[in-house]
């Protein structure tokens, strides 16, 4: 716990973005990769690029459809976009990506954060029901206080009306919350809201946003305790 300890003292809540940090969004793909073909890792590539695409410019432009439209939209855009992989594909990959693999340190991670006393969280960009199943696959939800999505409020992260979910559901002040995120973009708005946001660089990929920097950078989740 001295990460957290040194990271956010007085911090009684840790939050966890769903994708990328909790659940590998590659493994929807990386489950069928055999019946893709050669093209899988570029398909994924291109299918979580487009997901957050679609949903940056609609923040942009203020219009909102809940993000399991995006990941049927950008699954669709990714298929055009590699001919050789048959689309027949597309129910059997929107089927293993409501029940991702989370990463393997994640549940002992959650369990140890509980037991230290803090109140534990997801806050994600997810609807509602995929969030649910998968929290429910992975077998987490008795970690978690509460699993937040942004469809309450209707715009992406990093809004801050995103981000104020956390404060709004726990009663504190944004900096009484530990922030963490695979996705260094979420990093960037979470600490420009005033929370203590720790990135979990998975990929040792340099550093960026320099006007909004993590509190702390850890290779995995188990960094944090």
């Amino acid at each position: 716990m001295a990460l957290l300890d040194e990271a956010a003292p007085g911090a009684g809540v840790v939050v966890f973005d769903a994708y990328g940090t909790l659940f590998d969004v590659h493994a929807a793909v990386a489950r069928h990769a055999g019946a893709i073909g050669p093209d899988a890792s570029a398909l994924s590539d291109v299918w979580r690029a487009k997901q957050l695409e679609y949903s940056w410019v609609l923040s942009l432009y203020g219009d909102f459809r809940d993000f399991w439209q995006l990941t049927r939209e950008a699954l669709d855009h990714a298929l055009a976009r590699f001919p050789s992989v048959d689309r027949a594909i597309a129910d059997k990959l929107l089927g293993a990506y409501r029940v991702l693999d989370a990463y393997e340190e994640v549940p002992a991670v959650l369990a140890t954060l509980k037991a230290g006393g803090l109140a534990t969280a997801i806050l994600s960009n997810g609807e509602r029901s995929m969030l649910a199943d998968a929290v429910a696959s992975a077998g987490i939800g008795e970690h978690l206080d509460a699993v937040l999505s942004v469809d309450e409020v209707r715009v992406f992260k990093t809004s801050p009306a995103a981000y104020a979910l956390v404060t709004r559901r726990f009663g504190i002040e944004p900096a009484q919350a530990v922030f963490v995120s695979s996705n260094r973009w979420d990093v960037a708005g979470a600490a420009r809201f005033g929370f203590r946001a720790v990135w979990v660089n998975r990929a040792g990929a340099p550093d960026e946003y320099a006007d909004q920097r993590p509190v702390a950078i850890v290779r995995d989740l188990n960094g944090l305790v």
